[in-house]
């Protein structure tokens, strides 16, 4: 029997999340996070709050914070939620604190609902996921897609959380036509806009990556951080 696949989105689908969860939010939080594994982080934490990051900081001055509000670049953070910025960040055996408005607020959200394992998604990870999710053969999966801020739907994860099902039912999806309509949404326009240096062009390379890294990215328990994102090959 197939395993039942559950379509949610935003805070309030992470908070319903049952089963096996898939957390996506590909503009930016959880492109990001692969690429800061692939440039040698040691750990990647996710927290709710700018101010729990730069309380990790007080604590452990050698700990670098990305994240964002609104999609802009937090005071006092080493970076905004740039994936770009990070694939150009050697950050080998560094330990990286995010923050952002929807992936980490998601990917605590169906953790605390008791949702096991949580992953994050995107499209650099998502023939990793599949190949991960089936081999667990839970008993439910739930897919999550975030949108902007965990509160309006968007088009990228959408379209993600339907590419993942696809795979997961054994089907496919156009990936070039996925990112031709991606590029053209207005959520894709914006990273060629002028106005919003905070969203640079190269970010939109870097989040539509098609399966850059090959493993599957899982929030564990850690013993000091509590929580961080681990690659599973």
């Amino acid at each position: 029997m197939a395993t039942p696949i559950r379509m949610l989105s935003l805070l309030g689908g992470a908070r319903d999340a049952t089963g096996a969860a898939v957390i996506i939010d590909v503009f930016r939080a959880f492109s990001l996070v692969p690429w800061a594994l692939m440039r040698g982080a040691l750990r990647v934490v996710p927290v709710r709050t700018a101010g729990e990051a730069l309380a990790w900081r007080e604590r452990n001055p050698e700990v670098l914070l990305a994240g964002e509000r609104d999609g802009k670049p937090l005071p006092g953070f080493d970076f905004g939620n740039s994936p770009a910025a990070i694939r150009a960040t050697d950050l080998s055996g560094r330990i990286l604190i995010h923050r952002t408005s929807a992936g980490t607020q998601g990917l605590l959200a169906a953790l605390e609902a008791g949702a096991s394992p949580v992953l994050a998604g995107s499209f650099l990870t998502a023939g990793a996921t599949i190949r991960y999710l089936k081999g667990l053969a839970p008993r439910e999966i739930s897919l999550v897609a975030m949108g902007w801020n965990g509160c309006d739907e968007a088009l990228e994860d959408t379209l993600c959380a339907d590419y993942l099902r696809a795979g997961l039912e054994g089907d496919s999806r156009d990936f070039g036509a996925i990112r031709d309509r991606i590029r053209n949404d207005p959520t894709g326009r914006r990273f060629f806009d002028p106005a919003l240096p905070w969203f640079p062009e190269e970010d939109f390379d870097a989040c539509m990556d098609l399966d850059g890294l090959d493993a599957a990215i899982v929030a564990v328990p850690d013993e000091t951080y509590g929580i961080r994102l681990e690659a599973v090959w």
